[in-house]
């Protein structure tokens, strides 16, 4: 009789945890933009990270598009196989003063279609990388509004901003966190397209796994938390039986 108990408390437990896992699962499935944060007025390379959310259609495009109100001078792609990258430019109100130069237009939208026999397949994701630069030196945070096509025709439109303080979206756009330069001169770092490429290498190793690596452990310690109160109270359920007795 007393295993009754023990069991109810063991199914509760593993309910919550799976309820938890649940959850959590449908943070991976956003548009990120990895690293999520660089220094403001330097040079970066970044990844779209872009998972399939659909467990019937394949992911055949991605827009993305870069804001214009704090324009970027040097925007490229890296060539990734199956995938056609093109990118549109726009003319600026005010030209950008670059190096002593002055840029009348900026890459407002890169645009990456797969070819034929190329898709991005339920269950996985692809990486789109482009190196940046200058980045703003007068800004926060830059906001890349994206649009993931499926060969369904589906379009899922990840644009909505979110509110310091407030819930997530359901659809958020991916972000890029702008922080002071290190020599703290607040004009950023100065530095040249050059730097992509090491920027490049860099992000690579740590930018692509960070985020999912600490969003991995909260979940685990979250079910090992509720694994662990459900054992206690199993444990304490026994012997106030065991004193009764």
């Amino acid at each position: 009789m007393r295993s009754l108990p023990a069991r109810r408390i063991a199914a509760v437990a593993l309910t919550a945890a799976a309820s938890v896992v649940a959850l959590a699962g449908p943070a991976f499935a956003h548009v990120t933009v990895n690293p999520g944060s660089a220094a403001q007025g330097g040079y970066t390379a970044v990844d779209f990270r872009v998972p399939n959310e659909s467990d019937t259609a394949s992911t055949v495009k991605l827009e993305v598009n870069l804001p214009l109100d704090h324009p970027l001078a040097s925007v490229r792609t890296l060539p990734l196989p199956g995938w056609t990258a093109a990118v549109e430019k726009s003319k600026l109100d005010k030209p950008l003063k670059v190096h002593g130069s002055d840029v009348t237009e900026a890459v407002s939208k890169i645009t990456w279609t797969a070819d034929a026999g190329t898709k991005i397949a339920p269950g996985q994701f692809q990486e789109f990388r482009v190196s940046l630069g200058p980045l703003p030196a007068d800004a926060d945070t830059m906001v890349f509004k994206t649009l993931q096509t499926y060969d369904n025709g589906d379009v899922v439109r990840w644009i909505d901003e979110s509110p310091a303080g407030q819930p997530e979206p359901a659809h958020p756009a991916p972000v890029l966190a702008l922080t002071k330069a290190a020599d703290g001169d607040g004009h950023g770092v100065t530095a040249s397209p050059s730097a992509d490429a090491h920027a490049a290498a860099s992000s690579d190793g740590n930018g692509k796994s960070s985020d999912g690596t600490a969003r991995t452990l909260g979940v685990v310690g979250i079910v090992v938390g509720v694994i662990g109160t459900a054992v206690g109270v199993l444990g304490l359920r026994r012997k106030s039986s065991g004193s009764a007795s």
